[in-house]
């Protein structure tokens, strides 16, 4: 067996900064067990697979596996994977690729610069808001004091596809400071729907950013921490806008709606930036998570 694959990068600034992807566009004659035998071999993440290379109910079928399972839906896969399908499957500019995922048909948006893609936008499923937590459980399993964790809106289960426990802190200092305690984190999860735990702030490094964030989980490849999570992003935009976080924030516009950017990844030396758009009106949720792709390497499977 000879396969091509790439490699791109996802919500990227510079390559090798982000979220690396393999995805192997050609794999129509794979069975679920190869597929997770690649995925566990590729070692990243996630590794996706385009099941067809033509559209198929108006979309192109894609299957998201981890090292160890396969995933209903992702964020940086399924910008990736879009990415790599206009650049390698489509081969012309269109305006908008869909994925036909496990959750269902996920339509990503291409914006182009010079001819080249710029930005890929992947709208969001309507959010659902779960549990809400005690400071007292988030702060046992980050390391942190009850003073660190912000306590204007609730620590609160959030999920687009995949749910996160969305925490929020007062500045960079709680956020760099927080470390797993595996024992506390796995005993807290036994708990919750969600498996994995978004913290943030209003304090950034950079003055065009709005946000830092770190996103710690059961596992990836080895680590507890992602260094660019989209869809734990979207559950993020989801969260903001339900409980209008920004408020009064200068930099922000009042209300119902975001426009940001957000910054992810250096605590692990892989600096990354998402951009959110999202609004609520009534009950109605618009969400979008964006960023830039970039191509690393292609390469043959044997």
């Amino acid at each position: 067996m000879s396969l091509p694959f790439y490699i791109v990068d996802v919500f990227a600034e510079r390559k090798l900064s982000a979220s690396q992807l393999a995805v192997f566009p050609q794999a129509e004659t794979l069975t679920t067990e190869q597929m997770q035998a690649i995925a566990k071999e590729m070692n990243y993440s996630e590794t996706t697979f385009i099941l067809s290379e033509t559209p198929q109910n108006e979309g192109y079928p894609v299957r998201i596996f981890t090292p160890n399972q396969e995933l209903p839906f992702a964020g940086h896969p399924t910008l990736g994977t879009a990415f790599i399908l206009q650049q390698a499957v489509i081969q012309e500019s269109v305006s908008t690729v869909s994925l036909n995922l496990q959750v269902g048909q996920v339509p990503i948006t291409v914006t182009y610069s010079g001819g080249v893609i710029d930005l890929l936008w992947m709208r969001q499923n309507t959010p659902t808001f779960g549990k809400q937590l005690e400071r007292e459980q988030i702060a046992s399993a980050l390391g942190l004091n009850l003073a660190q964790i912000d306590d204007r809106t609730p620590i609160e289960e959030v999920s687009t596809g995949l749910p996160f426990i969305m925490v929020p802190l007062k500045n960079l200092a709680a956020l760099q400071q927080a470390k797993v305690n595996r024992d506390a984190l796995f005993k807290l999860i036994e708990t919750t729907e969600a498996k994995a735990i978004l913290i943030f702030c209003p304090e950034t490094r950079s003055a065009a950013n709005h946000l830092s964030v770190r996103v710690f989980v059961e596992a990836i490849a080895g680590t507890p921490e992602d260094p660019a999570t989209g869809s734990a992003n979207g559950c993020l935009a989801a969260y903001l806008v339900q409980h209008d976080y920004f408020g009064q924030r200068s930099n922000v516009k009042r209300g119902a709606s975001i426009d940001i950017r957000v910054e992810q990844g250096y605590e692990i030396g892989r600096p990354s930036l998402l951009l959110l758009q999202a609004k609520k009106e009534k009950e109605a949720f618009e969400i979008s998570v964006g960023g830039k792709v970039i191509l690393v390497a292609k390469g043959e499977f044997v």
